[in-house]
């Protein structure tokens, strides 16, 4: 291993890519020198926490959904801002960044979708299900990263940003129009509106994992054929 590895390229053409770029380079420009990337790496992982406790307390009272979306918010805010931090000051450390960075990301989404199946709202076996399919994706983006040096941030538009928004959307969504918490049965299954809306999100996880992994597996085929 040696530190003269570079960067690897990012690619992002999710819906928001282009506004959030700008914001959080305005952002990065603003932060005071004290604050590091692994400050805002910390506060993103933070926010993740919050989220999660934010769920859980959901069993008390519908409105600390508002705490898990704010924990969305600033989950985002560590999130996405570290990497720019750092690429605005010119201080990238391509091994550890990426090592903390991905390694975090994991641990925030885990943290996330069990607080989200402790609460009333969702099955926690549909929580899990989420979190499979964004691990299944996670470990082709990995993968690629290492083959390519291509990090692939977004898929057919989507990226975490635009993951974070649907969230928050469901949140008020579970907030506001309770009768999402009727259950009906399935299949003699006991599922509510928003067990649906889950499986549909895993659903749309394992269709993007699956079509990216025919098409690399495809590409890698003609790149390194059969040796007969």
């Amino acid at each position: 291993m040696t530190s003269s590895i570079k960067p690897e390229v990012r690619i992002q053409t999710s819906i928001f890519s282009c506004l959030e770029k700008k914001a959080l380079v305005w952002m990065a420009l603003r932060i005071p020198q004290k604050i590091n990337s692994d400050h805002l790496t910390v506060l993103g992982f933070a926010g993740a926490l919050i989220s999660s406790a934010g769920y859980i307390l959901s069993n008390l009272e519908s409105h600390f959904l508002w705490l898990a979306s704010f924990g969305l918010v600033l989950n985002w805010f560590g999130d996405s801002l570290d990497g720019t931090l750092a690429r605005v000051r010119n201080a990238q450390r391509p091994i550890y960044g990426f090592f903390i960075d991905h390694s975090i990301d994991g641990l925030t989404v885990f943290a996330i979708c069990v607080g989200a199946g402790l609460s009333p709202y969702i099955n926690f076996a549909v929580a899990m299900l989420i979190l499979a399919g964004y691990l299944l994706l996670s470990v082709l983006t990995y993968i690629n990263t290492h083959l390519k040096g291509k990090f692939k941030i977004s898929y057919f538009k989507l990226g975490p940003t635009e993951f974070r928004l649907i969230v928050i959307l469901i949140n008020t969504l579970f907030i506001y129009f309770p009768i999402g918490k009727q259950n009906f049965v399935l299949n003699g299954v006991a599922l509510n509106l928003f067990d649906i809306i889950g499986i549909v999100i895993a659903f749309i996880l394992f269709i993007i994992y699956l079509v990216n992994f025919l098409i690399d597996k495809n590409k890698y085929e003609k790149i390194d054929p059969p040796k007969h």
